[in-house]
């Protein structure tokens, strides 16, 4: 049977005030699974408190409803209309918790509401840390060595017997919100107060820190006949330490061993498994420890989130619209011409091509806060870019940042000193990525930096192959530029700007742009396979590049 029949409307819960760590992704996602269901000739009814959304147009739902998003107001959708199914996953963790507090309240008994996409047992496991450790353990899944505490005393006599370093992990909390690292004695007090009192349970896991290990990130889909497909892997370049949303990405992952792939894959698969049978979306944080490529789990969310909208357009498989049909009943199998127009939803995406996602900060609006980066979430928004290599799509992703950066440099600008550098380097900031160029450029060893920053040292080397064709362009005048120079700068990302700059005769980027007409050295299209279901029609969309 192709759908579930017996559902006739759905509600679907938005996000509410766009707040750091939980923003626009959700919109996407949500006004993505709105359309989803609609094509099904299924009701939509949608709550959501933001105006200022594309999923609260009239046109994205049969009813919207701008209400604060409360049980009282969710009571009051269920009385005005007949509602069979509520889907939470498309309105991030203020969705879920609001769920948990509808079913506790008894909301979705009383008006004999199915929730789908998601079940409230998955939801309690996954947000609840001790749940997570304990089903980890259960199904023999290597997690960090952690204690649950409920107060201050149980939280620094577990302290004490785990060791430091600690991360203090709230739990019930989005974005990484009260969370922190813990060095030494002197820190303790005050992150578990403060991871105290940010869970609304009053509840935070004390987890041995694992600094310097890598961090990945895995996209899920389940359907209700128990397959799953991995949509996409990403790797942080960043190590662990630095919330996922504060991290530099890229996809697919670049460093990985294929023993080590499979190994996630199959941990990832059997961990969305064991949280329960419904249908949907789920996103999986592993840590691997570089010198062995042990592994452990990190944590699981049962729900579309920041990463599945990076990962839906970076495969170009509309994972939210995809999740919303498998929520209604369907398989994969069942999804035809959905994605590729040849195969059903069925399939793992393969890329031909680099995504890298580089997130955006507003440290100058914010006067007084620490720009340290760290387990609490403090971006304010991303850029991602696609190119058919590391340095390409890196560079590219620089020059969009509105930050004055012309690609991975800024040029003009007074630099440190290597040893300078090096010190600076060791914290993590918003500008550390340009500061390692900036090493680099003055000769600091990549041995150096990977001691640093604990970033593995495959991004280190082709940072340097960016300084060193830098290196080679600032020897030249436009005039004596070899072809050959241009075109490697160019298919590493170097913007028309950029190398302006870099030449010795500073020309204009309108000369370098004429030069390298005049060279045949233009721009090619390159084809991503699906639109991301942004569009009705599944056209293909484009990504440039100078690649033959």
């Amino acid at each position: 049977m192709p759908k579930d029949n017996s559902i006739h409307s759905v509600l679907i819960i938005g996000s509410g005030p766009i707040v750091i760590g939980q923003a626009c992704e959700f919109d996407y996602s949500g006004s993505q699974a709105a359309r989803s269901i609609r094509e099904e000739g299924i009701k939509v009814v949608l709550i959501n408190s933001n105006p200022a959304t594309i999923m609260t147009d009239p046109m994205m739902a049969d009813k919207v409803y701008l209400l604060p998003l409360t049980v009282e107001s969710i009571e009051q959708i269920l009385e005005e209309n007949q509602i069979d199914a509520v889907l939470p996953t498309m309105g991030g963790q203020t969705a879920l918790n609001l769920c948990i507090e509808a079913d506790e309240l008894g909301v979705w008994e009383k008006f004999n509401i199915r929730l789908i996409g998601v079940d409230v047992a998955a939801i309690k496991v996954a947000e609840d840390r001790e749940k997570f450790r304990q089903l980890m353990v259960d199904i023999n899944i290597k997690v960090a060595p952690s204690r649950v505490a409920n107060s201050w005393l149980e939280g620094k006599d577990f302290a004490q017997q785990i060791g430091f370093p600690l991360v203090i992990r709230p739990s019930f909390t989005l974005g990484g919100t009260g969370g922190g690292f813990v060095h030494d004695k002197s820190e303790l007090d005050e992150a578990l107060q403060r991871g105290l009192q940010a869970s609304p349970i009053h509840e935070v896991l004390v987890e041995k820190a694992v600094l310097g290990w890598k961090e990945f990130e895995l996209e899920l889909l389940r359907d209700k006949n128990d397959n799953v497909v991995i949509i996409c892997t990403v790797e942080n370049v960043d190590p662990m330490g630095i919330h996922t949303g504060d991290s530099i990405t890229v996809a697919p992952a670049m460093t990985l061993s294929d023993t080590a792939f499979q190994d996630m894959r199959n941990q990832a698969i059997k961990m969305m498994r064991s949280l329960g049978n419904f249908a949907g979306g789920c996103n999986v944080q592993f840590a691997l420890n570089p010198e062995t490529e042990a592994i452990i789990a990190v944590e699981i969310n049962p729900r579309v989130s920041r990463s599945s909208a990076l990962a839906s357009k970076a495969t170009g498989y509309p994972i939210a619209k995809i999740a919303a049909k498998l929520a209604i009943g369907y398989s994969l199998d069942e999804l035809k011409n959905q994605i590729t127009k040849t195969t059903s939803a069925y399939f793992e995406p393969a890329l031909d091509y680099v995504i890298v996602k580089v997130p955006r900060w507003n440290f100058d609006k914010f006067k007084g806060a620490n720009d340290t980066l760290g387990l609490q979430m403090k971006s304010v928004g991303e850029v991602m870019a696609i190119g058919r290599s590391f340095n390409e799509a890196i560079q590219k992703a620089c020059q969009s940042l509105e930050n004055e950066a012309v690609g991975l440099g800024y040029y003009g600008k007074s630099l440190m000193k290597s040893d300078e550098l090096i010190e600076y380097i060791k914290t993590p900031k918003w500008d550390r990525i340009f500061r390692i160029k900036d090493a680099l450029m003055q000769g600091v060893t990549a041995k150096t930096i990977v001691q640093a920053t604990y970033i593995d040292r495959w991004f280190i080397y082709q940072i340097q192959e960016i300084v060193r064709i830098e290196k080679e362009l600032s020897k030249h005048t436009l005039d004596n530029l070899p072809e050959g120079l241009l075109k490697e700068a160019k298919q590493n990302g170097f913007g028309d700007e950029q190398i302006a700059r870099i030449l010795i005769d500073r020309c204009t980027d309108e000369q370098v742009y004429e030069k390298r007409k005049a060279l045949g050295i233009t721009r090619v299209y390159k084809m991503v396979d699906t639109c991301s279901a942004e569009f009705e029609a599944k056209t293909p969309y484009f990504y440039s590049s100078f690649e033959g």
